[in-house]
């Protein structure tokens, strides 16, 4: 039994507008619905790239050390990992419908409160809700995303994953918007909200609402019995991406600053050049899918990431980092819609429980990847902590060959 019991929502919730078929739909209405879905995704990552806007406003309010702020950002990954092993059926019993409405609400609610805390413990506890509905959200919008994609003969994924990337410069940009007018987090938080809320109102009627499958009904699909194998292999190549990703977030600053030496703010070009291209490569992801396939375009992703960790560790200058760490960027943008849009595709499996394996393995790499960065920086160089995770590009581009579900 789930913690929350959703079956009110079936009481709430209008139906879909579309009565008739969607594969028999108008292409007009067929947009409307890659559009609506789209916006779920820039949703979720408007979310939280507001909040990851206002982290340093949060540490000085409420005078946190480097330490004590590592120790509460703990919070929120907890909060994903308690909700992982039963959001994928609750998503299966109730539709990822109604529980991405739910989740994408439930996410910018508790957004608010992380604008709240006077304490420590209170943005802890924030954090830990955030992170918690925000896994529901995840699951059930990446399985709309997989049900908009299965309407259409053309690779779309890859345009909505662009749409949360592209949410991240967004975010960014209303945060200094925020600032310029000293609108503190609470305040900034609240806006987003009513945001979110218009989203929502204007988009829901076009999230795809499909029938219950059989398999979705028998008692022995659990998120801890793995019916279909090649979740887990799926699950490892999110995971050798996601570590990649994670060095890029975490580590990309201090690689400019202390091995390439860039002045100024020249430190954040790192950074900036991964996330262009990783964003431009999202939205490109659907083009090269159609006409390559999936399989050599993940088998070309891997070595374009190992490529452009190896070149940052082998030519340490400002130049020649900035242009890999856009070939890692690139590399990265292809992985995780291919593989999410494979997973949900198990003839085995039900999609949200499927989606829900394949990213709980690929998180751990998301979140283990970056601390151990910071050992191996500890005990040798950053630049060895960089070709340590250069290894995972080439077992991406590995599995990619040797598994039979993409030949």
């Amino acid at each position: 039994m789930p913690l929350i019991d959703y079956s009110f929502l079936s009481k709430i919730l209008p139906k879909a507008k579309i009565k008739k078929s969607f594969k028999k739909a108008k292409s007009s209405y067929l947009s409307r619905v890659r559009f609506a879905t789209a916006l779920f995704f820039f949703g979720m990552g408007f979310c939280f790239a507001t909040w990851a806007s206002r982290i340093p406003d949060l540490k000085l309010s409420l005078n946190l050390s480097e330490a004590n702020l590592g120790t509460i950002l703990f919070a929120l990954p907890i909060g994903q990992l308690i909700a992982m092993p039963f959001s994928g059926k609750v998503v299966a019993k109730y539709g990822s419908r109604k529980i991405a409405i739910l989740g994408l609400l439930s996410y910018a609610f508790f957004l608010i409160f992380l604008g709240l805390p006077t304490q420590s413990w209170q943005l802890g506890l924030g954090l830990f809700l955030f992170g918690f509905f925000g896994n529901f959200c995840n699951i059930a919008v990446n399985t709309q995303g997989v049900y908009t994609q299965q309407l259409y003969e053309k690779p779309v994924m890859g345009s909505f994953h662009g749409s949360w990337s592209l949410a991240g410069f967004s975010g960014a940009l209303l945060a200094l918007i925020m600032l310029y007018f000293k609108l503190n987090p609470f305040e900034h938080f609240v806006t987003v909200f009513g945001i979110i809320i218009l989203l929502i109102a204007f988009n829901y009627r076009y999230l795809v609402e499909t029938s219950s499958n059989k398999i979705e009904e028998k008692e022995k699909v659990s998120f801890f019995k793995i019916q279909d194998k090649s979740l887990i292999w799926l699950g490892v190549i999110s995971f050798c991406c996601m570590a990649s990703e994670g060095i890029m977030f975490d580590w990309s600053g201090v690689y400019f600053k202390e091995i390439v030496k860039a002045p100024g703010s020249l430190v954040v070009l790192g950074y900036t050049s991964f996330m262009v291209t990783m964003a431009i490569g999202r939205f490109l992801s659907d083009v090269l899918v159609g006409k390559f396939g999936p399989r050599k375009v993940l088998i070309v992703s891997g070595f374009v990431i190992s490529t452009g960790l190896y070149t940052a560790v082998l030519f340490p200058n400002l130049i020649a980092c900035t242009l890999a760490f856009m070939l890692v960027g690139f590399g990265v943008s292809n992985v995780i819609p291919i593989v999410f849009n494979a997973a949900g595709t198990s003839k085995k499996v039900p999609t949200s429980i499927a989606l829900t394996i394949v990213s709980s393995i690929s998180f751990m790499g998301f979140l283990i990847g970056p601390p151990i960065i910071g050992y191996i920086a500890e005990l040798t160089s950053l630049k060895y902590s960089f070709a340590f995770i250069g290894i995972f590009g080439v077992f991406i581009s590995m599995l990619t060959f040797k598994l039979k579900l993409f030949r």
